[in-house]
C-alpha cells in the first residue's frame, strides 16, 4: 500500500455565522470549526484566541486577550471556557529574563478580567507575546508528520521556505513563549512558527484569515509529505496479513479478560478495540515493533497515551489464545515495572507515581486495544494513538521519526500544569470503571437496576430474550450499554453474551442474574413443562449464568460480585405457586454454595429477595396478576392493596428498591466483606425473615 498524507483540510468557513457576532463569539465558532476535524486539533488539545479593546469593570478602554481556559475541548468549547486577561499587564514580561511556571500562573491569575474565569491555557504567554491579533495553536497530524521527522528542520526549510519559523524543542510555558515571540519578530515575512516534536502556531488580521491560515499549513504540509514518500510501503509493508475478523475477535474475547485484570491494578478499567483498516494496517507492519516504541507523536498525548505503547508479538499460524494470553501478562507486568523504575530516575519532590499501567496494548496483526478508567478515557486513548499512527506514518515516510526523550517526557506527564486538567475532571462514581451483566435486564427490576449503575459510572451489558426491548433501553442509557439477545436457558446464548461484554468492555465486574418467570397454579394442575420450564430458567438459568461469570471472573484475578435475584417465595411458601416457589428456594442455596466455593478468588455472592414488584414488571403485566388475585380470592385490582397490607412496614416494592439492595450488595465500599447473604426488599413478610 502506498504511503500517503492526510487528506487535503476543506475550509468550511461561514461568513453568515460570525456575521454581526462579537470578537468572543466568531472566536468560539473558529475553535469549533478547527476541532471538528481531529486531524487538525486532538481532543483537549491546541489553544485559540483573540485580541480585542473592551471596556473594563470601570468603563476604562482595555486590551484583553481572551484565551482557551484550561482543560477544555475546543471542539466543544462555548464562551464561559475561555478566559479574558487585561494584555497590556501581561507584555511587560517580555522584560524579564525567567519566570517559573508557579509565578506565571499567579501572575496571569491577577491579570484575569473576572476571577471566577477557568485557568488560561498554558500556553497563554505565547499567544500574548505574538503581535497578531487572531493566533491559534494547534497539533494537526500532517504538521507533526514534519516536526517529528528525524530532519524535520531541513524539511520544514524545504516544505515552506521562508514562510516559516522553525523552533526547537521547549517545554511549553514562559521560555518558549518568549523564544517564539522573539522568532516571529525577528522573521516579519513569517506566516506559521513550527514547534519541534510538538505542533503548528498561525495567525491572522481576522478570525477567518486565522482559520485559513491553518488550514494553509496542513494542506501546504499534507502536499509536501506526500510527495516526498509517494511510492513508499506504509510503515516498511507488511510483515505479516492480518488476523481476519472472526479469529480475530475469537482471540480477543480471550484474552481481553486477562489483559484486564493486569492493568487493574488499582482499580477497574474499560478497554477498548480497534480494528479498523488504519489501525491493522500499523500492527502488520514490517517497522511497527522498533517505530511503536520511539515515543508519543506530541507532548499533549502523553497523560492520555503514556509515553510508549505495549508491544505484543503474536503469530497467527503459532500462537493459540492462551499463548497470547500468557504473553501480554508478560508484557504488561515488563511494562509496569519500567514505568515504575523511569519515575523514580525523574521523580522530583512531591511527585506521585501515576498508574504504572499503559494506556495503550498493541497487538502484531490483531489490533489495538486502550484503557481507561472510564468508556471515555479509553475511548480518548484509543483516538489519539490513531492520531499518533498517522503522524508516524507521514514522518517514518520522510526519513525517521522522532519524539521526545525519556527526560523531555517525564517533564510532561508529571508537570503540574498538565496534571491540573486531569484535576478537572469531577470526582468518580462508585462503579465507575466497572462493567455489570445484567440478565433479564430489558424489565422493570433489569432497567431499573442498568439505570442505577450507569448513574453510579458503570458501562452495563443489557441481556434479554426480548432484544428490542434491550435495544431501546441501550438507546436511553448510551454508549455506556450494550444490548445482547440472550436466553438463559441456552448455553451457548450465555457464553456468547459475556464473549460481547469481553469485545464491547474488556470483561465483568458484576453479575445480576434477574431473569425470570412467574406461574401459579395448584400442584394438581402443574404439568411437567410447567415445573420444568420454573427450573430451565430460574434454577438452570442461574447455574449457567453464574457459571461463565466464574470463569471470567477467574480470568480477570480482581474478584467481583453476583447478586441473584430471589424472591419472597423462596424463603415463605407461594400458596398455589410450588414450581415457582421451589425454584426460587433452589437459586437461594445455589448463591449460598456459589459464595463458599467463590470466595477463595475475592468473589461475592448474595441474594435480593423482592415480593410484589408490581410497578413496571413484565411478570405482573402477564396472566401472573389474575392467576395470584385468585389464589388469594381477590379481584386482581386489589392485589397491590393486599400486598402492602401483609407487609410489616405496609409499603409497596418499586424496581428502584430492588435496584438500590443490588448496588449495595454489589459494592466493595459497603459491603466487601458480605457474601452468602440473602437481603429482603419486600416491606417486611414475616414468613420470609431469614432464619
Amino acid at each position: 500500500m502506498a504511503l500517503t498524507a492526510a487528506t487535503s483540510i476543506e475550509n468550511l468557513w461561514d461568513p453568515a455565522r460570525t456575521a454581526g457576532a462579537t470578537e468572543l463569539e466568531a472566536l468560539v465558532y473558529r475553535s469549533n470549526l478547527l476541532a471538528s476535524n481531529r486531524a487538525v486539533v486532538n481532543f483537549g488539545g491546541g489553544n485559540t484566541s483573540v485580541k480585542q479593546s473592551q471596556p473594563d469593570h470601570v468603563g476604562r478602554e482595555t486590551t484583553v486577550l481572551w484565551v482557551k481556559g484550561s482543560g477544555s475541548d475546543l471542539a466543544s468549547i462555548t464562551e464561559a471556557g475561555f478566559t479574558g486577561l487585561r494584555l497590556d499587564e501581561i507584555l511587560p514580561l517580555l522584560e524579564r529574563g525567567s519566570m517559573t511556571d508557579e509565578e506565571m500562573v499567579g501572575y496571569l491569575a491577577r491579570c484575569q478580567l473576572d476571577p471566577s474565569m477557568p485557568r488560561p491555557s498554558i500556553e497563554t504567554l505565547l499567544h500574548a507575546f505574538i503581535d497578531h491579533r487572531h493566533v491559534d495553536h494547534t497539533h494537526p497530524d500532517a504538521i507533526g508528520a514534519i516536526v517529528g521527522a528525524s530532519d524535520g528542520e531541513e524539511l520544514a526549510a524545504q516544505c515552506f521556505g521562508p514562510d516559516a519559523v522553525w523552533v526547537p524543542y521547549i517545554r511549553p510555558g514562559f521560555a518558549l513563549a518568549k523564544l517564539v515571540a522573539e522568532a516571529v519578530q525577528s522573521h516579519p515575512q513569517a506566516r506559521l512558527v513550527l514547534l519541534a516534536k510538538h505542533g503548528l502556531v498561525t495567525w491572522g488580521a481576522s478570525a477567518s484569515e486565522s482559520y485559513a491560515a491553518t488550514l494553509e499549513a496542513i494542506n501546504r504540509a499534507a502536499a509536501f509529505v506526500e510527495q516526498q514518500a509517494a511510492g513508499g510501503a506504509a510503515f516498511g509493508g507488511a510483515r505479516r496479513q492480518a488476523v481476519d475478523r472472526a479469529r480475530g475477535d475469537a482471540l480477543l474475547a480471550e484474552v481481553l479478560p486477562v489483559l484486564r485484570g493486569v492493568v487493574s491494578i488499582d482499580g477497574p478499567r474499560i478497554l477498548q478495540v480497534d480494528r479498523s483498516p488504519t489501525v491493522l494496517e500499523f500492527v502488520s507492519g514490517r517497522d511497527a515493533p522498533e517505530l511503536s516504541q520511539v515515543g508519543a507523536a506530541c507532548p499533549d498525548h502523553l497523560v492520555h497515551t503514556r509515553r510508549l505503547p505495549v508491544w505484543v508479538e503474536f503469530d497467527a499460524a503459532r500462537d493459540d489464545a492462551d499463548a497470547l494470553a500468557q504473553r501480554i501478562v508478560e508484557r504488561v507486568r515488563a511494562f509496569q515495572a519500567r514505568e515504575r523504575a523511569y519515575f523514580e530516575r525523574y521523580r522530583a519532590e512531591g511527585d506521585r507515581l501515576l498508574d504504572p499501567s499503559p494506556r495503550v496494548v498493541l497487538i502484531a496483526g490483531v489490533g489495538l486495544v486502550s484503557v481507561g478508567r472510564t468508556l471515555k478515557a479509553a475511548r480518548l486513548s484509543r483516538d489519539l494513538y490513531l492520531r499518533a499512527i498517522a503522524v508516524m506514518r507521514g514522518a517514518s515516510g520522510l526519513g525517521g521519526f522522532v519524539s521526545l526523550d525519556d527526560e523531555e517526557s517525564f517533564g510532561i506527564e508529571y508537570w503540574p500544569l498538565e496534571l491540573y486538567k486531569l484535576s478537572l475532571a469531577p470526582p468518580a462514581r462508585e462503579f465507575e470503571g466497572c462493567v455489570v451483566l445484567i440478565t433479564g435486564g430489558a424489565g422493570g427490576i433489569g432497567s431499573a437496576t442498568a439505570q442505577a449503575f450507569v448513574a453510579e459510572g458503570a458501562c452495563v451489558v443489557v441481556t434479554d430474550i426480548d432484544l428490542a426491548s434491550a435495544a431501546a433501553l441501550e438507546a436511553d442509557l448510551g454508549d455506556v450499554a450494550l444490548a445482547v439477545e440472550t436466553d438463559v436457558t441456552d448455553e451457548a446464548s450465555i457464553v456468547n453474551s459475556y464473549r460481547e461484554a469481553a469485545l464491547a468492555f474488556g470483561g465483568v465486574d458484576i453479575v445480576v442474574s434477574n431473569a425470570g418467570i412467574a406461574s401459579s397454579a395448584a400442584i394438581t394442575d402443574t404439568s411437567v413443562e410447567l415445573w420444568d420450564r420454573n427450573f430451565d430458567i430460574l434454577a438452570r438459568g442461574y447455574f449457567l449464568v453464574a457459571r461463565e461469570a466464574a470463569r471470567m471472573l477467574t480470568a480477570q484475578g480482581t474478584g467481583g460480585s453476583i447478586t441473584f435475584v430471589g424472591s419472597k417465595n423462596g424463603l415463605a411458601p407461594g400458596k398455589g405457586a410450588a414450581a415457582y416457589s421451589a425454584a426460587k428456594a433452589a437459586e437461594l442455596h445455589l448463591a449460598r454454595c456459589l459464595a463458599e466455593e467463590l470466595g477463595s478468588l475475592g468473589v461475592r455472592v448474595n441474594t435480593v429477595n423482592p415480593d410484589a414488584v408490581l410497578d413496571g414488571s413484565r411478570i405482573w403485566s402477564s396472566s401472573w396478576r389474575e392467576e395470584r388475585a385468585d389464589a388469594y380470592g381477590i379481584a386482581p385490582e386489589e392485589l397491590e392493596a393486599f400486598y402492602r397490607e401483609r407487609t410489616t412496614l405496609k409499603v409497596n416494592i418499586h424496581p428502584a428498591d430492588i435496584a438500590a439492595a443490588i448496588l449495595f450488595l454489589s459494592s466493595s465500599r459497603r459491603a466487601g466483606k458480605s457474601t452468602g447473604n440473602i437481603l429482603n426488599v419486600d416491606g417486611g413478610v414475616s414468613l420470609a425473615y431469614p432464619r
